[in-house]
């Protein structure tokens, strides 16, 4: 019935799983899965979101901010002004992500983190909870700490 009779949207945290569902459906299905925004979040007018995002309570997304899509934004995250986020991004309850931010696709952001303004996270980067980040954090890389510094495996 999903994709003739309802609409469907993919609430999965872990990432490759969330992949691997929005594929089936796109392929199998020939469906996008739809936004899933919580009545209590504030988007701007001027905000380009795509599809498949589940943005929660008290998230706000500001002036000219792109969202990619298949992305989940946890309760009271913040998005400012002209940040671009790509596909596939998770940001953690109350993390705040200042104006000009650019997050590559498959980045985590944890809860409680701060991205200071104009920097970039790089594709499938991680930042541990709390931290705060003031420069750019490479592609693959895994940073925790204020400031934020690179994780040894």
């Amino acid at each position: 019935m999903i994709g003739k009779k309802c609409e469907a949207f993919v609430a999965v945290d872990e990432l490759k799983y969330r992949k691997f569902l929005v594929k089936m459906l796109q392929e199998r299905r020939k469906m996008q899965p739809v936004n899933a925004i919580h009545p209590a979040a504030h988007i701007a007018p001027d905000a380009a979101i795509g599809h498949g995002n589940f943005i929660n309570a008290g998230v706000v997304i500001g002036q000219g901010a792109e969202l990619g899509s298949h992305c989940m934004l946890h309760s009271r995250a913040v998005v400012e002004h002209a940040c671009v986020i790509g596909d596939f991004v998770q940001l953690g309850v109350g993390a705040l992500i200042n104006a000009g931010v650019r997050i590559e696709e498959d980045a985590f952001i944890g809860s409680g983190v701060i991205v200071v303004s104009g920097v970039t996270i790089g594709k499938g980067a991680r930042v541990g909870a709390g931290s705060v980040v003031i420069s750019d954090v490479k592609a693959g890389q895994t940073v925790f700490g204020n400031p934020a510094m690179p994780v040894k495996a």
